[in-house]
């Protein structure tokens, strides 16, 4: 039970009702509050206290109040003798509940099986529906210890259930060249063993673990490499289909942080299953990195290409002021004297360098700017890149939902079709995509004039224009890839039954179900901000509107509120008592008070070591972690821990979602103690 409760939220859950109080009546002194708290508390919890102070105070001081008890009586109720248990046998009779038995454990376990496990198997979210379900069947729970037996009961069984269905559903091909894969790594990364040439282009087991670096042309080469690997194993497309993908990240920890000694023991139903499940989630961020890293090249180039000239125009441009004053004196000067020499009739007006000068601005603006910009990034994309962006196309599949963007669809094939040849130009014959594809203010660019004044597409230049406009459409996912996650379809992110139950989903999100009325009511959303803010800004003495570009919005800073009275005081009480308090020691204090470790649980399908011990240990890990010491330098302390212990809680309870969770139990605590709201 939460130990916080406010006043309004006492009088919802701990109102004492007529019928309640019929029963409390025959009773005095601590059995009287003893009871009303019992009482109260199985109403709200479906379950009887695990120990006497699991009530808060507050709970006891406001169902005291209203049965005219003293909350300190409550102290004294006996928890153990034989009035206890009658009262919770009155209290199970008044609400229709019965006690527990062995057969509804064994039920329980096939409903968490059957119904829960396959898509949530977090350890808190198991007890709540395990407690949730017990009271809807008005059964009164059985001790924490054997929730957690029953828990843990049921995710062995489903486990067991779920690697075998998954090891008959394996093609025996599939199995081989996993085991195959796993020899070579093996042999590979066998210490005794000296590398042959052929090893070099072989990937270890960390390569296929690790991220990619900086997008660069090796790092794609790597990556292709990787997936191609993957790729090989056929694994079948629908293997893991109806599993989500937070249940198979479970088994991807676990065979990340194991090693190839450790994975060629399990017995074949486990490790097959562990190994698919790490290769099909692999693919899939493989998948989403080769796409990042396309999209990262792609930016680079336009992005290098526009500083380079930047840096030339800064470098070569003096901008010429007043044009418009310099236009009319030249029209001028052609009008008056018609039959002039230029030297002698405009240089008088405007001198040969402005003009020079005003020549070099026009050059690089408009047209001639974009020119030099896709010069640049041609030579860029031609000379480096153009050799992996083929083999990108290969491997991946892009598709659309929509058909207005089937011209991108069909311009990527033309470019992965003329990959391997040599032609500067595609060929008249072939229907080749325009809209769509190129930006209209780099058509003259793309498209070229021969000779005889035919049309034609230069092909580097239209490979560039497709790439840049992939890069926006997958960005957005009008463009989305097969096999990925993040770039996955986006019709996947809807319920399966969404269109079925349209009204109902747009009920919930509390959005019309007409896209004008939608669209109308954000323009009134917005129109109405911006009208409060152009109220509110012209009164805001912080705020000004200056004339630099238009009209640039300055925000004074704010004035620094006066210190308070005692802080000075707290400060120096604080150096006083703990004048040299180490980070080890605040880490250590912040534990004792939250206990932020016990979200750190292990990626392994059991939990060997005492919570103690883990406790210390991980204690150790964050730190050497945390501050960059390093788990080597730790060990090295008069701590009885040796690196290798350390190493093991590295590998098996320090990842991603459970330093995520450890930091939102410290942040919650620190937001409990400054704001009582919160």
């Amino acid at each position: 039970m939460k130990r916080n409760w406010e006043l309004d939220e006492l009088i919802e859950h701990f109102t004492i009702l007529p019928n309640e109080m019929r029963l409390i009546e025959n009773k005095t002194g601590e059995t009287r509050i003893g009871f009303a708290v019992l009482l109260k508390f199985f109403q709200n919890e479906a379950r009887f206290p695990i120990h006497k102070y699991e009530v808060p105070k507050a709970v006891i001081a406001y169902i005291a109040k209203q049965i005219f008890s003293e909350p300190g009586l409550y102290a004294q109720y006996d928890w153990s003798g034989r009035m206890i248990k009658y009262h919770r046998t009155e209290i199970r009779e008044f609400y229709g509940f019965r006690e527990d038995t062995l057969e509804d454990v064994q039920e329980l376990t096939e409903w968490l099986c059957q119904n829960v496990l396959y898509h949530d198997q977090d350890f808190e979210h198991l007890k709540a529906n395990v407690y949730r379900q017990f009271r809807e069947l008005k059964i009164v729970p059985p001790s924490p210890d054997r929730i957690e037996r029953l828990i843990r009961s049921a995710i062995h069984t489903y486990e067991e259930t779920f690697f075998q269905a998954t090891y008959q559903l394996l093609p025996s091909q599939t199995s081989a060249k996993l085991d195959s894969l796993i020899d070579s790594i093996s042999y590979l990364e066998a210490d005794e063993e000296e590398p042959t040439p052929d090893s070099y282009d072989q990937i270890t087991f960390n390569e296929l673990k690790s991220d990619p670096g900086r997008a660069s042309v090796d790092t794609v080469l790597k990556e292709l490499s990787k997936l191609r690997t993957i790729r090989n194993l056929e694994l079948p497309y629908n293997l893991f289909k109806d599993i989500p993908p937070k249940i198979l990240k479970k088994y991807r920890q676990r065979v990340s942080t194991e090693d190839l000694r450790e994975l060629r023991r399990h017995p074949d139903p486990i490790r097959y299953t562990l190994l698919s499940a790490f290769f099909w989630l692999r693919s899939m961020e493989i998948t989403d990195n080769l796409v990042d890293l396309l999209v990262q090249i792609i930016h680079r180039i336009g992005v290098r290409a526009e500083k380079k000239i930047e840096k030339e125009i800064l470098n070569d441009l003096k901008k010429v002021s007043n044009k418009y004053g310099i236009l009319f004196n030249l029209a001028q000067a052609a009008i008056d004297y018609p039959e002039g020499i230029i030297k002698e009739v405009l240089y008088p007006v405007v001198s040969e360098q402005t003009l020079k000068d005003l020549i070099k601005e026009f050059k690089h603006t408009g047209l001639a700017y974009r020119e030099k910009i896709h010069t640049v990034i041609r030579a860029s994309y031609g000379s480096h890149y153009r050799r992996v962006v083929p083999d990108i196309l290969r491997i991946l599949d892009f598709k659309s939902n929509n058909d207005v963007h089937r011209p991108l669809i069909l311009a990527l094939e033309l470019i992965k079709k003329y990959a391997d040849t040599g032609v500067h130009y595609f060929p008249l014959t072939d229907n080749i995509p325009i809209e769509g594809v190129i930006r209209s203010n780099y058509r003259d660019i793309i498209i070229e004039k021969d000779e005889k004044g035919k049309e034609r597409i230069n092909r580097i230049n239209y490979e560039i224009s497709a790439l840049q406009m992939l890069r926006d459409k997958l960005r957005c996912k009008e463009i989305w890839v097969s096999g990925a996650n993040r770039y996955r379809n986006p019709d996947e992110d809807l319920p399966t039954d969404f269109e079925e139950r349209r009204e109902e989903n747009y009920k919930a999100l509390n959005q019309p179900l007409d896209a004008d009325t939608f669209i109308s009511e954000l323009k009134q959303e917005m129109i109405q901000g911006l009208e409060k803010l152009n109220a509110g800004m012209p009164k805001n003495p912080k705020v000004r509107i200056t004339e630099k570009n238009n009209g640039w919005i300055s925000v004074s800073p704010l004035e620094p509120q006066a210190e308070p009275l005692n802080l000075s005081r707290i400060k120096t009480e604080i150096l006083r008592r703990w004048s040299m308090t180490s980070l080890m020691d605040i880490l250590k204090e912040t534990d004792l008070r939250v206990a932020f470790t016990e979200q750190f649980k292990s990626v392994a399908n059991r939990e060997i070591l005492d919570r103690e011990t883990l406790q210390k240990r991980l204690i150790l890990s964050l730190y050497g972690l945390g501050t960059n010491t390093g788990l080597k330098r730790v060990t090295a302390g008069d701590h009885g821990e040796s690196y290798k212990d350390l190493l093991y809680v590295r590998r098996k309870f320090i990842h991603k979602e459970n330093l995520r969770n450890a930091i939102a139990e410290v942040v919650n605590a620190i937001f409990k103690i400054k704001l009582q709201g919160i």
